[in-house]
């Protein structure tokens, strides 16, 4: 079983427009596929799973759409966090989390701060990320450092990189999975998916369930025994 599983929940407001729906509904069904992801990954006993909720690019979408995306993690927190609570779930959040509206940065640090000493399972929501703006910030935060003679320049390593990502406090995923049929990481991870495996599926991210899940695993799980064999 995979320590930390990333997902990039793709196809959310696809699968709205092919069923006659609107985009924003399409993400609502995507956060329900999101709560039962969490619940799989519960009982699969993953300790890590990070999930991409809103990427920096998001912002170009029509403002209607943005606002609703916005909106979505105040109302998902609001009505799942005692839940989340009392199954031992930790919440953390990977991003420019100062970027974001007011409601929603303030949704997102209550989380925080009341399952900060939970520890079943860490769910860490990739919000208002990008790996080049990840990357970006790390640099500018080792050149202040520099600059202010907190660091040397012949100090500088990929730990020390890796100790100022937004995901500082966790491993690199184990197993990256993309829904929706798009084959590629899409400014995702871009540092921390190096050695991870990735698996890719057609399936739009609201029909994501445990079966799948289990699937995903199995087939890189099939992967390794080759290598070994």
């Amino acid at each position: 079983m995979p320590t930390h599983v990333a997902i990039m929940m793709d196809g959310n407001g696809r699968w709205g427009k092919q069923r006659g729906m609107t985009r924003s509904q399409g993400h609502f069904a995507g956060a329900q596929a999101l709560e039962r992801t969490i619940d799989a990954a519960l009982e699969l006993n993953i300790k890590i799973l990070t999930l991409y909720v809103f990427s920096t690019e998001n912002w170009k979408r029509p403002k209607a759409e943005v606002d609703d995306l916005m909106k979505l993690p105040v109302k998902f927190l609001h009505t799942k966090l005692s839940k989340f609570i009392q199954k031992d779930i930790k919440l953390i959040f990977s991003g420019n989390i100062n970027g974001l509206p007011e409601p929603t940065r303030k949704a997102v640090e209550i989380a925080a701060e009341k399952t900060k000493n939970n520890d079943k399972l860490t769910v860490n929501f990739a919000l208002n990320y990008g790996g080049k703006n990840e990357i970006l910030t790390v640099a500018k935060t080792i050149i202040s450092e520099v600059c202010n003679s907190a660091m040397s320049v012949d100090g500088i390593n990929e730990e020390t990189i890796e100790k100022h990502l937004f995901t500082k406090n966790l491993p690199s995923p184990d197993l990256f999975i993309r829904t929706g049929g798009e084959k590629r990481l899409s400014n995702f991870l871009l540092w921390q998916l190096d050695k991870t495996e990735l698996w890719f599926t057609d399936v739009y991210f609201p029909d994501f369930n445990k079966q799948l899940l289990i699937k995903a695993i199995q087939e890189v799980n099939q992967r390794d025994a080759q290598k070994l064999s």
